[in-house]
């Protein structure tokens, strides 16, 4: 069995075997989609490797490229996402094999850190491959008045208007504040938020973007209720926070869901009616370069993070 870096060239391979492993359901498994989350990523292109057996790939392993930020220090971390074996090539360890071997490169070139929010059945083994728990995630509760619950549908029409958001300066000033902060932060540009919100074919988001506030949502059904998760919220000073909760609350209410779930870098105080609490996956981390700290990582209380910074996409 060979594992190498994958090329371009490989993505029609690659999707077969994410075809054949995890089916057509789970996600999109297209060439556009693909070179969307691993090609056009504003932080850089991911590292995939693949296993071939036979002249053929059996298996990848996709680690998408992120960034961080601590005051000034800047990292290069990895977001551990698709991966998949060939079901006629499963318990050979090839996951193991691929990880391994993505994290000896990531060394090799100076990378910091891998995160993710494995699921129950995955988190086992990757706690076995030396990663750690951080914490389950923070996040913050706003009840919608029942006699919304009755409303259907939250379009997902765009109010977007780049030119005017006050990109340059709003930007500036949102990540100079949580550079302040002395917390990990993920920086965030006008190219990131194009990217991650308004032009994702996985998910359709609600996106308003105005002179200094930028919103991005989307409606998440879960068994027992409907919730509209806030995905990213970046807004300037000059902004009443009262405009901005009624803007939230009236997507709520468009959509008739039970609950609005977000968590904001740097001002959990946004909405004082409702509820903060452990409710989200666990975070998980794994130290690639010895330059780091490791212990300045493991809690929960130094990552300023929205929800858009972590959920799966």
């Amino acid at each position: 069995m060979q594992i190498r870096e994958a090329d371009h060239s490989d993505i029609p391979e690659i999707l077969e075997v994410l075809k054949a492993s995890l089916g057509e359901t789970s996600s999109k498994k297209t060439e556009e989609v693909w070179r969307y989350k691993h090609v056009d990523n504003p932080f850089g292109e991911s590292l995939v490797l693949v296993a071939e057996e036979n002249e053929g790939i059996v298996g990848v392993r996709a680690f998408m490229r992120w960034q961080w930020q601590k005051g000034d220090t800047i990292y290069s971390a990895f977001r551990a996402v698709d991966t998949a074996t060939h079901p006629d090539h499963q318990g050979k360890g090839i996951f193991k094999k691929l990880t391994l071997k993505a994290l000896e490169i990531g060394k090799e070139r100076g990378d910091h850190f891998v995160f993710n929010t494995p699921n129950a059945q995955s988190k086992p083994g990757y706690l076995k491959m030396g990663w750690k728990e951080v914490g389950k995630l923070k996040i913050n509760l706003i009840p919608i008045n029942p006699l919304y619950w009755r409303n259907k549908k939250l379009s997902s029409k765009h109010s977007v208007n780049i030119s005017e958001f006050n990109s340059n300066a709003t930007l500036k000033n949102w990540n100079t504040a949580l550079k302040s902060s002395g917390k990990l932060f993920s920086p965030k540009s006008a190219e990131y938020l194009k990217w991650r919100y308004i032009n994702n074919p996985l998910q359709q988001y609600r996106v308003f973007a105005q002179k200094d506030l930028f919103i991005a949502g989307y409606v998440k059904q879960q068994s027992r209720f409907k919730e509209l998760r806030i995905s990213e919220l970046v807004f300037s000073p000059k902004i009443s926070k009262k405009v901005i909760k009624e803007t939230i609350r009236s997507w709520g209410r468009e959509a008739g869901v039970h609950v609005i779930s977000l968590q904001i870098p740097g001002d959990e105080g946004l909405f004082h009616l409702g509820i903060s609490g452990s409710f989200g996956p666990v975070l998980t981390f794994k130290r690639i370069g010895k330059s780091l700290e490791e212990n300045d990582f493991l809690k929960l209380n130094l990552w300023s993070y929205s929800l858009g910074d972590l959920e799966l996409f």
